[in-house]
């Protein structure tokens, strides 16, 4: 019997090859569920650009795909270009649409079995997941077992929270980027709601946040297992740049 299990294994391996063990190496998508901008009437969404066009590398690439948000469940989804081929491909896609409707709660996340987390923008990033403790847990344990953590535009709020074992920020003394304050209207009511400036929360506990002066420069920065991407352009790169940490 035991030879019969390991002649199984063998030929499994064999004909599975490199990408067998890709599907096993997951990636963790940090989505948030908030609907509207803090307690207003403004509504809030995860950016679909930011999600799609990591999601669809990651695909490509091998690597199977989960969601995880703060209360479970579907999330809310806007700044959609209908002209956008990728995008496009993604709304008519019942799996992955099937995926945002029913994001895993963090309870029910195992978090030695992913080799990533990505953290998607948009309004919606601002809240629900940068309090997380469960969410931070998981990143956290990811990230001390030599995984990565990344982050596109807004996303990267969600770990402005993070501190490592030794209770050090996971930013500190690295170059990590994000949407930055000049960028932001600081007199529109949807960032008077926000809880705090990634840009200023980071900085001021140790972590040297840099971007580019120009908007969709496709600007991100990789300083060790930290790759953060600037806006929705850099999506693409922060996706290629965690496959190949991965795999190196």
């Amino acid at each position: 019997m035991q030879k019969i299990i390991f002649l199984l294994s063998l030929i499994s391996i064999l004909i599975g090859g490199k990408t067998s063990q890709k599907e096993s190496d997951k990636i963790l998508f940090v989505v948030s569920n908030q609907d509207t901008y803090g307690n207003t009437n403004l509504n809030a969404y995860n950016h679909f650009s930011e999600i799609v066009l990591a999601y669809d590398i990651f695909k490509k690439s091998g690597y199977n795909v989960d969601f995880v948000s703060p209360k479970g469940g579907v999330i809310p989804i806007g700044y959609i270009n209908n002209f956008d081929s990728i995008q496009k491909k993604y709304l008519n896609d019942t799996d992955f649409k099937n995926l945002l409707k029913n994001t895993l709660r963090p309870n029910e996340i195992n978090p030695l079995s992913y080799k990533a987390t990505y953290y998607s923008g948009g309004g919606s990033a601002m809240f629900g997941v940068p309090e997380n403790k469960e969410i931070q847990t998981i990143s956290r344990t990811v990230y001390e077992n030599n995984g990565i953590i990344s982050t596109v535009c807004h996303g990267t709020a969600g770990i402005v929270n993070l501190k490592l074992s030794n209770g050090t920020y996971l930013y500190e003394e690295k170059q990590i980027s994000g949407y930055p304050d000049i960028f932001e209207n600081m007199d529109s009511e949807k960032y008077k709601t926000f809880p705090f400036s990634i840009e200023k929360t980071i900085n001021k506990r140790g972590g040297n946040f840099s971007y580019s002066k120009e908007r969709n420069a496709n600007y991100f920065e990789a300083d060790g297992r930290l790759v953060t991407g600037q806006d929705p352009s850099s999506s693409i790169s922060v996706a290629k740049k965690v496959i190949e940490l991965i795999e190196k």
